[in-house]
């Protein structure tokens, strides 16, 4: 029988009684974790000799902070509204990150949420490098005793794990697996957490313990979604034409996959204004053979089908859209059938019945997402939530009937730095410390090596930071993928196909979609290494015309008139801020830019008190900045008015 209990102080009694001394606690990425259990467990346990406890888990998910004053003003409404004035933060993340983990207590995460550890030592060393599909493995070597997880419940007894079917059951099987006991699993139930049927269910008892507590106040963790920029946008219109109609498509997470989905929508819905701005970027791309080949402009008609670890904001835009609409069974006959159309009217019934067009592993997004995920989890032919062993992996015995699913498929991702010799670092820097993890992007990019008709596309910015520094370099340490796994990449210049190319023909592809500063060193690391001919000259490579095209200025001037016309907005999938907010944004990263040197605040003070500037009534309200009575508020409230006043400019 699954007990049943009602209150945190009592559920941790009960797990100290179980699992202690030594408490081993797995607990499930992302939206799935049970914070408020899981900090009544740490404060139970921190302070006391006879306990310590391990907790093994990734993405631990708090707001963001403020680290200033002006930060403060435009954080503090706004993380109130969209996460509630009660929020539970992790304990253990925050005190992880400021280095102050008590003796008893050990965290390991094998993906963090990004950025947030960078100072951190404890963070830095106590990160666990694993791809997602070792993770059940690894766990199953650590003693885990007591598994935590949040779930869904539709009425009483019936449980959903909707956020998260990634790991929970491959874990407790490879533990079984390895012969040890069966971890004490307990359940708490949030209200609030959509529900999602199919393989997301849970049988009764597989839980030992739930734990229900009245939850209604709270809100769900959500992504705030991010403005896209010119050169997010450029790069995700360029991936969007290796899409292919009739594919796959997996997808991560930010302003470029919010791109690249609005590029699609554009494609399917407004074909002519879709070729334009994609004639803006590149007059020449519609016509390469690898478009061509394996992707297309056109609108889609059989549609595609999404296969992702994480399903987010940009699945639900390209659902609505009648983009994502190609439905997948489990069943291999039927699919060989569907794909050579072959299909009888009786099994096009069922494919539309009982198909599947986007199965993910967990997910993450907005308010309104969430609201959508129940929408589409409450029925039985759309989406399935599944375990991270299927979805990041082919290579299993159902091989066969993963071909015919995944057809074409786009394994879509982000990457932070790559070499013109085609490795990428996606999650660590150069001196060694991780800005994230390795998550599924090896698994993914693998798979594209795995599947026929698949491709890995790495997306990332050539260019970063204020100083505009090159992220494509020569000399790269901590690769995330290596280069024998090299594919496509897509930088705000262009795309480069690197599979199968020779080290020479590589460093010549990248050389093109690289910033115009960063050629003429790259091409003579390249001659230095001996990888490139001293005898290729600047017009075989046309670095003159890679200098004149890969600037950010130039590439603002091929996207001004649609930011004028509307076409390119700001939040293309929508926005979690206000209008005011969203001017408000844009104006603290401007200011962020100016003020990056001693120099630049000298010179930015100087020009907030010397130029006539209009009131920003509503901004400043917002920012509470219209009653400024000391100098400082004064100074702030000026210094606010004058970045409105330059991204009006």
């Amino acid at each position: 029988m699954t007990q049943q209990f009602s209150s945190y102080g009592e559920m941790v009694e009960q797990v100290i009684k179980t699992c202690g001394p030594d408490i081993r606690l797995a607990t499930i990425l992302g939206l799935g974790k049970p914070n408020r259990l899981i900090n009544a467990l740490y404060d139970a346990v921190k302070g006391r000799d006879d306990l310590s406890l391990t907790i093994f888990t990734a993405l631990s998910l708090n707001p963001p902070e403020a680290s200033s004053d002006l930060e403060s003003r435009f954080l503090t409404p706004f993380t109130e509204r969209l996460y509630g004035k009660n929020f539970p933060r992790l304990k253990y993340a925050d005190d992880m990150k400021a280095g102050r983990l008590p003796d008893n207590i050990h965290v390991e995460e094998f993906y963090t949420q990004p950025g947030s550890y960078v100072k951190s030592p404890q963070g830095q060393q106590n990160y666990n490098s694993l791809n997602y599909t070792e993770v059940a493995d690894a766990l199953s070597t650590k003693g885990i005793n007591v598994v935590f997880q949040r779930v869904a419940s539709k009425d009483r007894g019936r449980y959903s794990l909707s956020s998260n079917t990634d790991l929970t059951q491959d874990v407790l099987e490879r533990i079984h697996q390895a012969g040890q006991p069966r971890p004490y699993c307990v359940a708490e139930v949030d209200r609030n957490l959509p529900w999602v049927g199919g393989k997301a269910e849970m049988p009764a008892g597989f839980f030992d313990t739930v734990l229900d507590v009245d939850t209604t106040n709270d809100q769900l963790f959500a992504l705030p979604r991010q403005p896209v920029s010119d050169s997010d946008f450029a790069i995700g219109f360029y991936a969007s034409l290796l899409v292919k109609d009739g594919g796959t498509l997996q997808v991560g997470i930010g302003a470029l996959a919010d791109a690249l989905c609005y590029a699609l929508v554009l494609r399917h819905t407004d074909n002519a204004l879709y070729r334009k701005i994609i004639n803006a970027l590149n007059p020449d791309i519609l016509s390469s053979d690898l478009v061509r080949e394996y992707g297309g402009c056109e609108p889609f008609q059989t549609g595609v089908y999404g296969c992702s670890e994480m399903v987010n904001e940009g699945f639900r835009v390209l659902v609505e859209h009648g983009i994502m609409k190609r439905r997948v069974v489990d069943d291999l006959a039927l699919m060989r059938k569907l794909n050579s159309g072959e299909l009888s009217a009786d099994e096009k019934e069922v494919i539309e019945t009982e198909g599947k067009y986007l199965r993910g592993g967990f997910y993450l997004g907005s308010p309104d997402f969430y609201q959508w995920v129940g929408e589409q989890g409450a029925q039985e032919n759309t989406l399935e939530m599944d375990r991270i062993g299927r979805i990041n992996s082919v290579t299993g015995p159902d091989y066969e009937l993963e071909v015919q699913q995944r057809r074409h498929a786009r394994f879509m991702n982000i990457c932070m730095m790559a070499t013109p010799l085609g490795g990428a670092a996606s999650e660590t820097l150069p001196d060694g410390r991780v800005v994230s993890g390795v998550g599924g992007q090896y698994n993914f990019v693998s798979m594209a090596a795995d599947l026929p008709e698949a491709r890995s596309v790495l997306m990332f910015h050539a260019v970063r930071g204020e100083k505009s520094e090159s992220n494509i370099r020569w000399d790269l340490p901590n690769l995330t993928i290596p280069r024998h796994l090299r594919d496509i990449y897509v930088t705000e210049y262009g795309i480069a196909d690197l599979r199968f190319a020779s080290d020479e023909e590589c460093i010549k592809r990248m050389l093109r979609i690289s910033s115009s500063d960063a050629v003429t060193n790259l091409k003579e690391s390249a001659v230095a290494a001996g990888k490139l001919g001293s005898s290729v000259d600047s017009n075989e490579l046309n670095l003159d015309v890679i200098r004149q095209r890969n600037t950010l200025g130039a590439l603002e001037k091929r996207f001004a008139a649609f930011r004028r016309n509307g076409s390119l907005i700001d939040y293309p999938l929508g926005s979690d801020f206000t209008q005011v907010e969203q001017r408000l944004v844009k104006a603290l990263q401007v200011l962020k830019k100016e003020t990056a040197s001693t120099r630049g605040k000298i010179r930015l003070l100087y020009r907030a008190l010397t130029t006539q500037l209009p009131d920003y009534e509503a901004e400043l309200e917002r920012m509470r900045l219209t009653k400024s009575k000391s100098l400082r508020e004064k100074l702030t409230a000026r210094i606010v008015k004058y970045a409105l006043y330059l991204t009006q400019e």
